[in-house]
C-alpha cells in the first residue's frame, strides 16, 4: 500500500515526554507514527523540569534518560536527546520546537504525544507559536473520542487543524503510572516495558516508596 507522505519534505518525529517510566505503549506509538507519517526518525526527549507537573514526585532526569537509552537501542530509526535535560529552567515545549528547528532547519516537525497530554494544548506557553512550528500526531487508545476536543480545537484554532493528526495504538492501554504503582505494590512489571528499563528499574530501587 502506498503512503500518501512519500516523496514529501523530510520529516523529523519528536516524542516528548516524562516517560517515568518509558513502557511499549511509547515505542509502538513512536514505530507506528514514524511508518504511517514517513519519518526519517524519531528523537525521544525525555522532559526536564516539566511546569505541568509541579509538585509532583518525579524520577531524576538522568534515570529516565537512561532508560529511554537502553530501551531504543535496536532501533536505528530511534534516537535520545536530553536538550530539555540541560536547558536551565521549565521545559516549554516552545522552545524545544524553536530549538529545533536550529537543529534540523530542512525538516518538518512532528511531536507524538499521547492524546490525554495533546487535550491541555490550550494551557501550553504560546500555543499559538507551538501550533505554527510543528505538526502534531497524537495517540490514543481505541475507542477514544476525540471528537469534543477536536471542536474546541477548530474553534479556537481553524487555521492549524491541518496540523493535527489522530490515530490508535492498542499498547497505549499501558500506563507508566500504572507500572510505578505496580512495582510499588511489589506486583510484576514484566512485559508492560522493555526488559532493560525493567531491570534498570529493578537494579536502580525506582518506585519502591
Amino acid at each position: 500500500m502506498s503512503n500518501k507522505f512519500v516523496g514529501s519534505p523530510k520529516r523529523l518525529g519528536i516524542m516528548g515526554g516524562t516517560f517515568d517510566p518509558l513502557h511499549y505503549g511509547h515505542l509502538v506509538a513512536a514505530e507506528m507514527a514514524r511508518h504511517e507519517f514517513s519519518l526519517e526518525k524519531v528523537v525521544f526527549i525525555p522532559t526536564g523540569n516539566a511546569p505541568h507537573k509541579i509538585g509532583r514526585r518525579i524520577t531524576a532526569p538522568r534515570d529516565r534518560y537512561e532508560m529511554v537509552k537502553r530501551a531504543i537501542a535496536d532501533n536505528v530509526f530511534f534516537e535520545i536527546s536530553d536538550l530539555e535535560i540541560e536547558r536551565k529552567g521549565y521545559s516549554y515545549t516552545v522552545d524545544t520546537l524553536r530549538q529545533l528547528h536550529g537543529i534540523y532547519p530542512d525538516h518538518e516537525l512532528y511531536f507524538i504525544t499521547g492524546v490525554d497530554a495533546f487535550r491541555e494544548i490550550f494551557t501550553w506557553r504560546d500555543v499559538q507559536s507551538v501550533l505554527s512550528l510543528s505538526h502534531f500526531i497524537g495517540a490514543s487508545r481505541p475507542g477514544f473520542a476525540p471528537d469534543e476536543f477536536l471542536l474546541e480545537f477548530e474553534r479556537k484554532y481553524p487555521e492549524f487543524i491541518p496540523h493535527i493528526h489522530l490515530f490508535d495504538v492498542p499498547a497505549l492501554a499501558i500506563s507508566s503510572t500504572d507500572i510505578r504503582s505496580r512495582v510499588k505494590e511489589g506486583k510484576p512489571i514484566r512485559y508492560l516495558l522493555p526488559e532493560p528499563v525493567r531491570i534498570y528499574v529493578e537494579e536502580a530501587g525506582l518506585y519502591v516508596i
